[in-house]
């Protein structure tokens, strides 16, 4: 057994080009297991070949759980081939005179049992890494969710293999009556097709994905939104990397809870396009942006433009009557329209820009209101 084992390695060494890559460690490993299958073949076939022979415990089990990462599949079909060839071409010095079809039936048999027993090895070490997998990915998630992203953290993605920069958050609500682990599936497959990488998460009724890797969002949201159930499915905004997700993630649940006073909205629909549902539905985040990067603008720029605005509002978006009532030419409303435009990047003259552009003149009326003693 030891001369065969010694002559499979080396027709390893001289035939498989990743067998002669690894390290020495590896390959006596790789030595002992040939040997365990040679020996595990001699006493089964020494026992009558009335007993199924334990192929996983005898020869896979040798080698230690690191080499099923080192090795894969493919290579253990190769090491396989090469340990049969090694034996056969051997099988005269092996068999009892007469007995040399039988022996080689037997080695047959033994090597189908020997490929079953490699395909259960692989496929339970593939299940569990997939549990694994699955525990960490929802780690993460969670994590992302509750704005606890640290160095831990990280390391729970970089063992998923993430790497994906910039990264965007999208919520949205499961299918009706369809397994959470399907769900999560249906999202791998969704962001495989958009090119880009994903980390699900399912909680109660809600899926939310942490997509990296793209600079267009709303392209992958498309494919994710083809999975997700009824309702709406909204796009977080775009940040640097997994410690800024948190922020994308609580625009996208705040605009998944918002979206109901926005019936028509788009799916995907961002979240900066729910501002004002998001608003009054309470999200202070949202309040801030309104007060910050449209309101204050405004003033900062004259009380003309808010008066303009304004008026252009309560007289139902009409030129000639905001004109009218503020003594000026039309031609100047247009021009103060525009520079609203410019300094909040909402245009009055739309339907939706007017209704959040009220909302913020009214927020930011409340943050600048006079306080009493």
């Amino acid at each position: 057994m030891g001369t065969f084992g010694t002559a499979a390695l080396a027709s390893m060494e001289e035939q498989l080009p990743w067998f002669r890559r690894m390290p020495a460690d590896q390959r006596s490993w790789i030595g002992l297991v040939a040997q365990a299958g040679i020996a595990a073949f001699v006493e089964w076939f020494g026992s009558g070949e009335s007993a199924k022979p334990a192929i996983a415990a005898e020869v896979f089990g040798t080698a230690p759980r690191e080499l099923m990462r080192s090795i894969k599949l493919r290579h253990t079909i190769d090491m396989v081939r090469v340990i049969i060839d090694v034996v056969e071409t051997r099988l005269e010095e092996l068999a009892a005179p007469g007995g040399e079809a039988q022996l080689r039936e037997a080695i047959l048999r033994y090597t189908r049992d020997v490929a079953f027993g490699a395909a259960q090895v692989y496929a339970q070490a593939a299940e569990t890494r997939a549990a694994w997998d699955a525990r960490l990915e929802a780690l993460v998630v969670n994590a992302v969710l509750r704005g606890e992203v640290d160095d831990g953290m990280h390391s729970w993605a970089a063992a998923l293999g993430w790497t994906a920069k910039p990264v965007t958050v999208i919520a949205g609500f499961t299918p009706e009556d369809e397994e959470p682990e399907v769900t999560i599936d249906q999202m791998q497959l969704a962001a495989r097709r958009a090119r880009v990488d994903a980390l699900a998460g399912v909680q109660g009724s809600r899926v939310v994905v942490v997509v990296g890797g793209t600079e267009d969002a709303l392209v992958a949201a498309r494919h994710i939104a083809a999975k997700c159930g009824p309702g709406p499915v909204v796009v977080g905004p775009t940040v640097g990397d997994l410690y800024d997700s948190p922020l994308s993630a609580r625009s996208a649940l705040a605009g998944l809870r918002a979206a109901a006073g926005w019936p028509d909205a788009p799916r995907p629909v961002p979240s900066d396009e729910l501002l004002a549902e998001r608003a009054l539905d309470g999200d202070d985040v949202a309040r801030r942006h309104l007060v910050d990067h449209v309101y204050d603008p405004m003033c900062d720029a004259g009380a003309p433009l808010l008066d303009t605005l304004t008026t252009y509002l309560e007289q139902g978006s009409s030129l000639e009557a905001t004109a009218r009532l503020l003594f000026v030419h039309p031609n100047t409303v247009r021009y103060r329209l525009r520079r609203v435009t410019e300094l909040t990047g909402l245009a009055p003259t739309d339907g939706r820009n007017a209704f959040t552009l009220r909302i913020a003149l009214a927020l930011g009326r409340f943050s600048r209101r006079p306080t009493r003693s």
